[in-house]
């Protein structure tokens, strides 16, 4: 296909092609209406078509964003009989999703993979070109599975290309994928394109034209086709001045309006349609205007429709919507009720359109709509639910029952992350007859997106006042409910104290069993000290629950009460189940949480990959306060590691995002990283400055939690820098708070800071006390910080032989740790001594990358390549192309030999 004027955007397409054999790629081709984008990805399909490439490909249209996985269907259609091939939890998924058995749809990204691989397997025969035009109309289910796709083709022969209007938000433009930006045609080509369509034109008007197209290719054909003869002429004057697109509408309208009566009228059903499909077109077409097919003969000679097959598709988008807002709201709800009539059939799509023809309120409309939505929503569509929960509600008669419709609608768009939906729907329920629990499912909804500070306690004390009236009414789980969210402000924001105390005699009252972990949820997160034993006491007699959601809040409840190796362990399960479901808006979250367990229990090689993976599907997931809370994680494993400049700038962004928010939990979390960093490096006096703001009360890090957990490294800090009397004070303070506690990390820390912190008479004893502790062993870097610790101590006493044996030990279990800048001081430490030591050995974390981590540890666990994909939503050639990567940079030449690697994964044979 020859473009005027686009030689250098056809030449960036076809280089993406030209290495699909060898990797994939995406791009996403953005412009305003007209500008050649829909021309651009046709020229791109005969590209394909000439390197025997197989071409997929759809094109949505405005209509169809109410219709569920509508355009992936579409865009699958032609390769469905290879989903046979695929493990069957993705076939049935896929199946699912289409509709195509009864199973129960499953979660978007286990529909999102089963695509993934499916294409992944066709590829394998002949690379696969994705073609999505006017991809801005996708349904959001649809897009999503899109951008999925197109965030992981890099090691697949697959190429995806996108065409997005310009001004229009969405998935694939938010994923930050290539863009190729068309602009308007240059003047030398815009005047080729004129002349050779139009050569006979007053050169007044040749010159208008070409100011008003501003070189875009649609207007530059279109505008001249609607002026007069005299115009084009220059006998008679051009229009007035007009926007773009509204001229170019115009022109395709006054087209449209010289057309006979029935013809309009088939065009006006077919604007209204949602799947071209001529049959339906057609026979409602006949219903409302007694239109034929011969009908269909003006459109098609005046350019404004086109046939391929059975299926009848406008121009451009642009006549379309001409169309359909030339019409009469009369003549657009004639359309509307003929094609519901015409569907029958189709319970979905007939409602959509019984609710578009349907005039003020219609109940057994709004009933019927409901019952599709709610489908839609089972299917993932959750775009879709909003937009049709709003729309049941304005056709309701109801007034309560409009508040319903509007709060399920705030429900689904709080699972979306849209905090401005949230809040207008909120505001417009709240204007109907809600009864006391809806007001309360409001506030709950409306708690994650009041904004402000962390730090206010108004918030906390109206979700309390709400619980406790809602126990009244007997509805303790919408009690429970709105004190979990009350319980997590107290953690974010540090709200101890009477708040706190408020939070906990609301959920004493709640009527729950002292097991229900949602209960335990709620102590932990608003009184981990205070109620820690109780908290501890409940999680050692309980089972590893079947409920995920139970899974989750016991795994925070252990997080916050200080038993990390027990955390650790419940959000593994529960990450694996995640999985399983393809779950991963959740996931995100769970990884980003656990990855700290992972950073406390000394698993390192296992909180750097939660804490990538983890951000990564946050960003993916819009949920930018989780991938936060993963960098915090990223920060303290880079300072462990030795990276402090990664360190540093991780801790930048966070505390710049975050302190507008007052999240105290978050900001106490980037001292820590930043502490971490500075010890690493024996810069004991920058640790104690950056931790002793956790300690501060009226700092926006303070947070009495941190005070206790953190001791042992403010002691260390503070024993070098001559900080000791201040730190002895608040060591008193935090052991008095922990007599209410029997949570394990907080013990080790504390026998810790006893010992570093104790004068030279009693810190053997101190030591000794500390090593012999039962909860040492269970705190790896702890113990080997003690070991440095009690070295350091040693040596200072001239009692040098004996200080090598706890140096040694501290030094070995830092090099197996991969905490290099640990491991030096060691080493420091050992020279001063009189013992030298070896360069610690490379390890795999030193070499691969964090994703190559990730698949080493599961391939040598005996998982294949299908399987790893499977489970980090991967295609298995992607983890192919990983694996080939990282056998080099581990010294082996095949699968067989990972068992061989150390169990903890850090060091390479060599």
């Amino acid at each position: 296909m020859l473009l005027v004027g686009r030689d250098d955007e056809q030449g960036v397409i076809a280089r993406l092609l030209e290495g699909v054999r060898d990797h994939g790629g995406a791009l996403v081709v953005v412009g305003e209406p007209g500008v050649g984008k829909s021309a651009l990805l046709t020229a791109a399909a005969e590209m394909a078509a000439e390197r025997d490439l197989l071409v997929l490909r759809t094109a949505s249209v405005q209509s169809e964003m109410n219709l569920p996985f509508a355009a992936l269907h579409q865009l699958l259609r032609p390769v469905l009989r290879h989903a046979e091939k695929l493990p069957a939890p993705q076939r049935d998924a896929i199946q699912a999703a289409f509709a195509m058995t009864e199973s129960s749809v499953p979660d978007l990204f286990l529909i999102a993979l089963a695509a993934l691989e499916l294409l992944s397997e066709v590829a394998g025969s002949s690379p696969v070109v994705l073609i999505a035009d006017d991809a801005q109309w996708l349904d959001r289910s649809s897009a999503d599975v899109l951008t999925f796709v197109a965030r992981r083709v890099e090691w697949d022969p697959i190429v995806v290309l996108a065409a997005v209007r310009d001004g229009h938000d969405g998935p694939l433009v938010a994923a930050g994928l290539p863009e190729l930006r068309l602009g308007g045609l240059v003047d030398r080509a815009a005047r080729d394109l004129l002349a050779a369509r139009f050569p006979v034109l007053a050169p007044a008007v040749r010159e208008r034209l070409l100011a008003e197209a501003e070189g875009n290719p649609l207007a530059l054909l279109e505008l001249p086709t609607a002026l007069s003869p005299g115009v084009r002429g220059g006998e008679a004057a051009l229009p007035r001045h007009l926007p773009l697109t509204v001229r170019l509408e115009r022109a395709f309208a006054a087209r449209a309006a010289d057309l006979p009566a029935a013809t309009r009228a088939l065009l006006l059903v077919a604007a209204a349609d949602d799947s071209g499909v001529l049959d339906e077109i057609m026979a409602a077409a006949e219903a409302v205007a007694g239109a034929r097919v011969e009908d269909l003969d003006p459109a098609l000679r005046a350019g404004l429709i086109e046939l391929e097959g059975p299926v009848a598709r406008f121009r451009h988008p642009l006549v379309r919507s001409a169309v359909y807002q030339a019409a009469t709201i009369a003549e657009r709800h004639a359309a509307h009720a003929a094609l519901a009539e015409v569907l029958a059939g189709d319970a979905d799509r007939r409602v959509w359109h019984r609710a578009a023809a349907a005039v003020g309120r219609d109940a057994a409309v709004a009933a019927e709509l409901e019952e599709a939505v709610d489908r839609a929503r089972r299917r993932g569509d959750l775009v879709t639910a909003v937009a049709g929960y709003e729309r049941a509600a304005a056709l309701a008669s109801d007034p309560r029952r409009r508040g319903v419709l509007l709060l399920r609608a705030a429900e689904v768009a709080s699972e979306l992350g849209r905090s401005e939906m949230v809040r207008r729907l909120l505001q417009e329920a709240d204007g109907l007859e809600l009864g006391p629990r809806e007001r309360a499912r409001s506030l709950w909804l409306s708690d994650a997106f009041q904004g402000g500070s962390a730090q206010d306690p108004a918030p906390v004390h109206a979700l309390v006042e709400t619980a406790t009236a809602m126990t009244a009414e007997g509805d303790s789980d919408l009690a429970l409910s709105l004190l979990s969210a009350a319980a997590r402000r107290c953690y974010w924001g540090d709200l101890s104290g009477p708040r706190a105390a408020g939070v906990l005699d609301a959920a004493d009252r709640a009527g729950a069993a002292p097991d229900d972990p949602r209960l335990l949820f709620i102590q932990a997160m608003a009184a981990p000290l205070e109620r820690g034993a109780v908290v501890l006491g409940q999680l050692a007699r309980l089972d590893l629950p079947d409920d995920l959601r139970a899974l989750q809040l016991l795994a925070a409840a252990a997080t916050n009460v200080g038993a990390f190796d027990q955390a650790f362990s419940l959000y593994g399960a529960a990450a694996a189940r995640l999985r399983d479901q393809g779950r991963l808006g959740v996931l995100a979250r769970i990884l980003s949480i656990q990855s700290w367990s992972a950073i406390l229990v000394a698993d390192f090689p296992v909180a750097l990959t939660s804490a990538e993976e983890g951000a990564r599907l946050a960003a993916e997931t819009a949920q930018p306060l989780w991938q936060m809370q993963a960098w915090t994680a990223q920060a303290t494993i880079a300072a462990l590691r030795g990276d402090h400049a990664a360190a540093e700038d991780l801790a930048a962004r966070i505390e710049h995002a975050t302190l507008p928010l007052g999240a105290a939990s978050n900001l106490a979390l980037v001292q820590y990283a930043r502490a971490m960093s500075a010890l690493g490096r024996g810069r004991h006096d920058e640790a104690y400055d950056q931790l002793r703001r956790v300690y501060e009360p009226g700092d926006p890090a303070h947070h009495q939690l941190f005070v206790a957990f953190d001791i042992g490294d403010l002691a260390e800090a503070a024993a070098h820098s001559g900080h000791l009397d201040e730190a002895r004070s608040l060591l008193s303070r935090v052991a008095s708070a922990a007599g209410q506690t029997p949570s394990p990390w907080l013990h080790a820390t504390l026998r810790y800071a006893r010992a570093v912190l104790a004068d030279d008479e009693n810190a053997e004893a101190a030591f000794r006390d500390a090593a012999d502790g039962q909860d040492m062993a269970r705190w790896p870097f702890l113990q080997a910080r003690l070991q440095l610790a009690f070295g350091e101590w040693l040596r200072r006493q001239r009692r040098t032989a004996e200080s090598r044996v706890p140096l040694r030990a501290a030094r070995d279990a830092f090099d197996a740790l991969g905490a290099t800048p640990w491991g030096e001081r060691a080493r420091q430490e050992l020279r001063a001594a009189g013992e030298t030591s070896r360069r610690r050995a490379v390890g795999t974390v030193d070499v691969l990358t964090t994703q190559e981590l990730q698949i080493v540890q599961l391939a040598a666990a005996g998982l294949s390549n299908r399987e790893i994909g499977r489970r980090l939503y991967l295609s298995h050639r992607t983890v192919e192309s990983h694996l080939y990567r990282a056998f080099p940079k581990l010294g082996i030449t095949s699968r067989a030999q990972l068992p061989g690697l150390p169990a903890n994964g850090m060091q390479v044979p060599g």
